[in-house]
């Protein structure tokens, strides 16, 4: 099947669990074109499809349940039950049953593509190296948050480097024209002010739109002010994994967004959770995905994916024993990763052409 009539196919079945909005999937279409990395990033869907084909070798392994989506641009900061700034894996939209060798591999792919485009100065073979030795050393202490500041402070600079302004961040959002009451489902307001302090708050509720994988569904933000500061949710529409269509295309399946949360190693952000058919999360300068773009430019590439392998084991160890993953992990030939996210990066750059070129 080639990428066109995949995409199509896709958004068809896609659209019959959650509504669509044409002119955000315009946009996606549009983004899809400008480079192989933002392609990667909306297409999880056409990878669900290939990544067993172009890598078999990599597809035989136990499995756990995996993030599917991960990318290097997957990693956000949030505060913890604590107030502690916590650093990890922060959009779960594609959790589904997997060969846990395929967040390693596509991040090593996302990589890849980054570097190809000057987003990240580091060779893949490099990359790949620092994923895998921070993902076994996570496997063999067990797991462990990645907690901001004391124990991690190159990674808290990084971190942090993107959070001196909170005026413009609040700006971005004010910008956002509001809607009517009517124009939002009164699922998603409920399941907002649910995460609100006070129930009866006023809101301020506009469309937001953001992501690549996500973008199409509907997403709103609601920003309150409370106690002489300012408040805001988002509520995103929650649907199958495509991992479910790409296996069983007529079919449906669980969201699993709200289990990989609870059974992985991590300090939680106690503002994300699925209400319904909605995933909701606080947004606010110190609690959102960071853009490769917004990284000082001296940034630790190295130290950096060390980081994002061992937040992935973080992953993996909520559902499959560490044994299971040194077994696996012990019998593969040297080398297995960057030679696998080479092969997946110059499939995902022909797709890529030939969405260019339709």
């Amino acid at each position: 099947m080639k990428i066109a009539a995949a995409t199509t196919r896709f958004e068809a079945w896609l659209g019959r669990h959650i509504t669509l909005l044409p002119e955000d999937l315009d946009l996606k279409h549009r983004q899809m074109r400008e480079s192989p990395f933002l392609f990667l990033r909306a297409t999880f869907y056409r990878w669900a499809q290939v990544w067993s084909e172009v890598c078999p070798d990599v597809a035989l392994a136990p499995a756990a349940l995996a993030v599917g989506d991960l990318h290097v641009e997957n990693f956000g900061t949030w505060r913890d039950s604590e107030g502690r700034l916590v650093w990890g894996i922060n959009d779960f939209d594609e959790a589904w049953w997997l060969p846990y060798t395929i967040d390693l591999l596509r991040l090593a792919v996302s990589v890849n593509l980054a570097s190809r485009e000057s987003r990240l100065a580091i060779r893949p073979d490099q990359a790949a190296e620092a994923i895998l030795e921070g993902y076994a050393k996570a496997i063999e202490a067990g797991g462990r948050p990645l907690v901001l500041a004391e124990a991690h402070p190159a990674l808290h600079e990084m971190a942090a480097y993107r959070l001196k302004d909170p005026q413009r961040f609040w700006q971005k959002l004010d910008s956002l024209a509001p809607l009517e009451t009517d124009a939002v489902p009164p699922s998603a307001v409920k399941a907002m002010r649910r995460m609100m302090p006070g129930p009866e708050l006023p809101l301020r509720i506009s469309h937001r739109v953001a992501g690549m994988g996500s973008l199409g569904r509907e997403r709103f933000v609601a920003v309150a002010d409370w106690q002489g500061g300012r408040l805001a949710r988002e509520a995103k529409a929650a649907a199958p994994s495509a991992c479910v269509w790409a296996l069983r295309e007529k079919e449906t399946g669980e969201v699993l967004y709200q289990t990989i949360l609870d059974r992985s190693i991590r300090c939680p952000d106690p503002y994300v959770r699925l209400k319904g058919r909605w995933i909701v999360r606080r947004l606010a300068p110190d609690c959102a995905r960071i853009e490769l773009s917004a990284l000082p430019a001296d940034s630790d590439a190295i130290r950096l994916l060390h980081a994002m392998g061992w937040e992935t084991a973080n992953i993996h160890l909520g559902t499959l024993e560490a044994r299971s993953i040194r077994r696996d992990l012990s019998r593969r030939p040297p080398q297995w990763l960057p030679r696998a996210a080479a092969r997946m990066a110059e499939a995902v750059a022909e797709d890529w052409e030939r969405w260019r070129a339709g």
